[in-house]
């Protein structure tokens, strides 16, 4: 693992600007915007406990798998964001363009779709309000797709470090060798995905990008989402990159779990303008094992006015891949490691002593705490504040990190752990998953050029974005 992420980063620079190189020579618009709709496919309105068990579970796996992908970075993409309550936004790849929907996930850095008529998933667990009919991009119907080659730098850099031995040997000029990269096989969770890459026109309105990396995924074992994936982590091959934007941010919906499927904006950013109103928190550099993910320096954790005081070996990252914060979009909710959900939990306990516990829906659920707010007008949820190193506080109000369900008066605290069923006190990985339930309502920037993250509470309904003035909102009209 180390070998191949010191060969990923030691051309990242001079591989970047090969990438910057290959997009088009037009008029290069300063901001690309996109609709940005959130991706849950269940509804808690029959079935809220059934809906809830399912989150939990989901989530439970998805932060195993961020916290334990370890074979190479290739390896550390999730295919099932879906599950986890995530955004997608449309894509169009080939000449001439094909358009699909891409989930958004900054835990993952390669850009995939299913690919080609003969896509198929054995064993593959969909949820039933998913689509049966897997939509899927056909090269053969693009004139500007192309098998990526054994000897073209992104095929060896793509894979680990001794991927290039499989390609057969070339004759002569190898600027000729017309043999393709060998197929890439993603494994994680419960399943696996197999493709072959391709270099194809990816199309927005005013710019190309030509010879952009994606991933053909034909076949797929195991529980897998029927959705395309755009990987935004840090990475050469992630979606920002390769385009060579300098920043990219989002403003989320409120998506409350009812598939309203409310939309609002992603902006891709390739100008150096200051944000307006944006609290500041570095990117800290990554452990060897963790190469892609985003990690926040973070001080402490408070519950309303009380200042946990969380070990500092858990809130930043060792050498050794334990601890720190990382932030992911497609985690619905997010993470805690044992001694850390602790903490938190027993101070949460102590504010909310006065509604009464619901250890029955605790039980069925497979999250704690749980309350019963039977007969109160309201409930009182205290904030949860994240303390970043340089001196920025996320205050993330209680409808962000609870699951409130008021047709039955249940509120739940939806982080996962694995407190209780791992016998390591410190496990690897992040200790802290933010999820992107936690940042709703916040516009969020991940400035990669000067390698921080950004953000501002604001209301981000019926978002219309600007330029270095981040979003004018203004409430949705009904229907």
């Amino acid at each position: 693992m180390t070998s191949s992420t010191s060969l990923l980063f030691s051309v990242f620079t001079l591989f970047s600007l090969l990438l910057l190189a290959s997009s088009s020579k037009d008029n290069t618009p300063a901001t690309i915007t996109i609709p940005l709709t959130s991706t849950f496919t269940n509804s808690p309105s029959t079935k809220p406990l059934r809906f809830l068990q399912h989150l939990a579970t989901a989530s439970l796996s998805r932060a195993h798998h961020l916290k334990h992908g370890k074979t190479s970075p290739l390896t550390q993409i999730s295919l099932s964001p879906h599950s986890y309550g995530g955004h997608s936004i449309p894509l169009s790849f080939g000449t001439p363009p094909q358009k699909l929907s891409f989930l958004v996930d900054t835990g993952s850095h390669v850009v995939w779709a299913p690919c080609t008529t003969h896509y198929t998933c054995t064993n593959c667990s969909f949820s039933d309000a998913e689509p049966k009919k897997v939509p899927i991009f056909n090269p053969k119907l693009s004139s500007s797709s192309k098998i990526l080659g054994c000897r073209n730098p992104k095929c060896v850099n793509t894979s680990s470090p001794d991927v290039h031995l499989g390609c057969p040997p070339c004759n002569g000029n190898s600027k000729n060798c017309s043999h393709a990269c060998p197929p890439y096989s993603l494994q994680y969770g419960t399943g696996a995905s197999s493709g072959d890459f391709l270099l194809e026109n990816l199309n927005f309105p005013g710019k190309t990008i030509h010879e952009f990396l994606v991933g053909c995924t034909t076949s797929a074992v195991g529980e897998v989402t029927s959705a395309a994936l755009a990987g935004f982590g840090r990475s050469m091959f992630s979606l920002p990159m390769q385009m060579g934007v300098k920043k990219f941010a989002y403003c989320l919906n409120s998506h409350d779990y009812d598939d309203t499927r409310n939309s609002s904006k992603l902006i891709l950013d390739y100008s150096d303008g200051e944000t307006k109103g944006l609290s500041y928190a570095p990117f800290l550099k990554n452990p060897p094992d963790f190469p892609i993910y985003y990690y926040l320096g973070v001080k402490d954790i408070k519950i309303g006015n009380k200042l946990l005081r969380i070990p500092s070996k858990y809130l930043a990252p060792g050498s050794d891949g334990r601890g720190g914060l990382m932030i992911d979009s497609g985690f619905a909710y997010g993470y805690m490691t044992g001694p850390v959900f602790k903490k938190v939990t027993n101070e949460l306990k102590k504010r909310m002593s006065k509604y009464r516990r619901s250890l029955e829906a605790e039980a069925e659920i497979g999250v704690t705490p749980c309350y019963n707010f039977t007969g109160q007008k309201s409930i009182k949820i205290p904030d949860l504040i994240y303390q970043f190193r340089g001196g920025a506080t996320m205050v993330v109000p209680g409808k962000n990190y609870f699951v409130l369900i008021p047709e039955i008066s249940l509120a739940c605290f939806p982080l996962t752990t694995d407190a209780g069923t791992n016998t390591l006190e410190f496990t690897p990985g992040p200790s802290i998953i933010l999820g992107n339930s936690q940042h709703v309502d916040y516009y969020v920037e991940f400035d990669l050029k000067n390698e921080r993250l950004g953000f501002r509470q604001q209301t981000c309904q019926s978002c219309t974005f600007m330029h270095a003035t981040g979003c004018r909102c203004v409430p949705a009209r009904n229907g």
